[in-house]
């Protein structure tokens, strides 16, 4: 009896040391969603993740090449321009200088981008500084310390974002971020130059049906960009599921699984794969896409019920 009470005495103390740590590890992280990976970002533009050129996907910067920089910028960027977003650019936009210790819970929608926040912990340093609420959406990141770079994250992916965060040195303690308070289409309004009469892009998804069949046949869709592939072929009657799931599928909300198609063409044009997306599709060629959570920015060329492995065999 004595034996089994200091053996269980044992394992209690075992469990508060792990709490212990994963707590004040927690401290230095921010918090996201369970399940999600962590990988470090490279020094790409998100350009075609939310339909936005390159030249103009990204906000107004300071430095000289900047719509309004002060004086005191020019003054202290003469022997290297900084990248940083101009926040004076925009009311909606605000730079913080924050704890590392956050107390922020992320999120996203369908499209795993546009990291935004979505829950504040109380006793964090973003709730703390009463400068920060929930639906603000991440933009910028910057560690506070010597030779810090700013990291853009506007339409970066969640596991990017998380992975900004869990690069940066231990060493530092506090970080800059800029937030913009408003939607996902407003912030990819501001980007393209904040004209609210700016008609919508239009794209076309070239769709071939029951490739290398008899009856093979395509489809030319015109539609917005950033639209939803699925929504699109689903709205112009074409069926993207195979087998019964034509009539059990979870209707778009990437719950089954089963939405397959082949993007054939203009894979550069869409919406990077998430790692749960990654995952489900993970015996198939790169092309493969969940059209659920695919959003197409450019023309794309799709195929329908292409040849998947046995992992998907309902699909």
């Amino acid at each position: 009896m004595a034996s089994s009470s200091a053996a269980a005495a044992a394992f209690a103390v075992f469990l508060q040391c792990i709490s212990l740590v994963y707590s004040f590890n927690g401290a230095l992280l921010p918090r996201g969603r369970p399940g999600v990976g962590i990988r470090r970002p490279p020094p790409t533009s998100h350009a075609h993740d939310f339909g936005l050129s390159p030249s103009s996907s990204s906000l107004p910067r300071r430095g000289p090449a900047a719509l309004s920089a002060s004086a005191d910028d020019e003054a202290t960027n003469d022997d290297e321009a900084d990248t940083s977003i101009d926040v004076s650019a925009d009311p909606r936009l605000r730079r913080l200088r924050l704890s590392r210790a956050l107390g922020i819970d992320w999120g996203t929608d369908l499209s795993f981008s546009f990291v935004y926040v979505r829950d504040l912990e109380p006793s964090g340093a973003a709730a703390i500084s009463g400068e920060v609420e929930s639906g603000d959406q991440i933009c910028e990141l910057r560690p506070v310390s010597e030779g810090g770079e700013a990291i853009n994250l506007i339409g970066a992916p969640f596991d990017e974002v998380m992975g900004a965060f869990a690069s940066l040195d231990r060493k530092v303690t506090e970080v800059e971020l800029v937030f913009f308070r408003g939607t996902k289409e407003e912030l990819k309004e501001l980007c393209a130059g904040g004209s609210q009469s700016q008609e919508a892009e239009t794209i076309t998804i070239t769709v071939i049906q029951n490739k290398g069949s008899k009856d093979e046949a395509t489809k030319y869709i015109e539609a917005k960009a950033g639209c939803n592939v699925r929504q699109v072929l689903t709205d112009n009657g074409i069926n993207v599921y195979q087998s019964v799931t034509r009539w059990t599928n979870c209707k778009g909300k990437q719950l089954c699984g089963t939405c397959i198609v082949n993007v054939a063409e203009g894979a550069e044009s869409t919406n990077r794969k998430s790692l749960d997306e990654a995952s489900t599709l993970r015996e198939n060629p790169e092309g493969y896409r969940l059209s659920c959570v695919t959003f197409a920015y450019g023309d794309v060329t799709v195929e329908t019920f292409p040849p998947i492995k046995a992992a998907q065999w309902t699909r």
